[in-house]
């Protein structure tokens, strides 16, 4: 999809900025790209650590794959560009909302190390934790929550990561979880992270 460059399309800067919005939260505005394959566990892992954000007063906004694409991706399908362009357009919403201070939780398998970055890039230093959620393909295919796997086995999904798709690995995550574990364990890991990174104090 080409870029709109038009010299009437002016960045505005508005009165309250990203540090009023923070101090307001009472924590800083980031995004947590929770990535991994179909069925690895990061939508899970994404809604447990944000409801024990919530828990914590921290104002949260979790982002997940197949909501983003009954919306604002309903017109994308699962080519390579069009899985470059779903992970822009969910980075770019994502930045308007660490703007607004918010800690934003990306559940999406985003398969690609490029797109990833991209997303990285968007946000600036220490605005992106990457929590690559590894499970092994065959746990994966085990659990096949929503039937996929048995799909693209049978070939009736193409282009499916980890079958006919490849997923590249993150090589330098801020965080690296196991899958296998329970939840609950890999919520203890990302929320001590989070108070490494001075996210939260709680």
């Amino acid at each position: 999809m080409a870029a709109i460059h038009d010299e009437n399309v002016v960045w505005h800067d508005h009165p309250i900025t990203r540090d009023a919005r923070e101090q307001q939260h009472g924590h800083r505005g980031v995004v947590l790209w929770f990535t991994g394959l179909s069925g690895s566990g990061k939508s899970t892992v994404a809604g447990a650590v944000e409801q024990a954000l919530h828990r914590l007063g921290v104002s949260t906004y979790l982002l997940d794959g197949d909501n983003v694409r009954h919306g604002l991706c309903r017109d994308l399908g699962f080519s390579d560009d069009d899985r470059k362009e779903n992970i822009r357009r969910v980075g770019e919403v994502a930045t308007l909302m660490v703007d607004a201070g918010l800690v934003v939780l990306s559940a999406f398998i985003s398969p690609h190390r490029a797109e990833r970055q991209m997303v990285r890039d968007m946000q600036g230093k220490g605005r992106f934790i990457e929590v690559f959620v590894d499970t092994p393909l065959a746990i994966c295919e085990a659990r096949d929550p929503k039937g996929l796997y048995k799909k693209a086995r049978a070939g009736e999904l193409r282009n499916f990561t980890g079958i006919d798709a490849v997923y590249e690995a993150p090589e330098r995550p801020e965080i690296h979880l196991d899958g296998e574990q329970l939840v609950t364990k890999l919520l203890v890991q990302v929320l001590d992270l989070l108070r490494e990174h001075d996210i939260i104090n709680a």
